[in-house]
């Protein structure tokens, strides 16, 4: 899935330390499946800037080994469910989600709006959900991880993706190797310093072959 960014400048590398907290899905980086509304973002905030913005594209690597990598929770449209899970998230005082990756409609300036009067007691929430299905369609994608990244491309670089042609195969050969179980083996991987190196593009791990990255793989684990 193509996903995009709006900022006041170009994304060479994600830092999440530089990510503001009590956001709808909590600190993390944030893209939108829709360029419009990154780029409306885009304008904003670059003239905030006195800059003329920019979008940032990525590609999403939505796969079953996303799924696998990373704790991921879907909010298909506006719900009580999503209204709480906001709620929480934006309340100073709230407590983490401990999601990887969060996906689901955005709480816009209008609908913020509500939100505090629905905080504050001047909405309640069957009326507030009744309003918000005639809001307009919205989407956000929140990587609250560095592990999340991972599933994360930026749309000009060439580099291939980790999942894909590093983390599967390398899954994959554990588990014949050593007859493991696919939990087993993964958790292994996901959770070696192996992963973080190649989570850390500076590193230039992610560019060799992934039997050269299992080998290390292999030393690391003593196996």
């Amino acid at each position: 899935m193509n996903v995009y960014h709006g900022s006041y400048l170009k994304i060479e590398e994600i830092d999440l330390s530089k990510s503001i907290s009590n956001k709808d899905f909590g600190k993390g980086f944030y893209v939108t499946k829709f360029r419009r509304h990154a780029e409306s973002w885009a304008t904003v905030i670059g003239r905030r800037h006195k800059t003329k913005g920019f979008v940032t594209e990525f590609i999403f690597y939505d796969t079953e080994f996303t799924e696998r990598l990373c704790k991921v929770k879907h909010f298909d449209s506006y719900s009580e469910e999503w209204l709480d899970f906001v709620v929480e998230n934006r309340n100073p005082f709230g407590k983490p989600h401990g999601y990887d990756i969060v996906e689901g409609p955005v709480a816009d300036d209008k609908v913020q709006h509500r939100i505090f009067d629905y905080m504050n007691g001047l909405i309640g929430k069957t009326s507030f959900l009744e309003e918000l299905k005639w809001h307009e369609d919205t989407h956000q994608i929140c990587f609250c991880t560095v592990k999340s990244l991972l599933t994360l491309q930026r749309i000009d670089r060439k580099r291939v993706s980790l999942l894909s042609y590093i983390g599967e195969p390398i899954v994959e050969r554990l588990m014949i190797d050593f007859e493991m179980d696919e939990q087993t083996a993964s958790d292994k991987f996901f959770s070696s310093e192996i992963l973080a190196r190649l989570a850390d593009e500076s590193t230039g791990l992610y560019q060799k072959p992934w039997q050269e990255i299992y080998e290390m793989l292999k030393s690391e684990l003593n196996i």
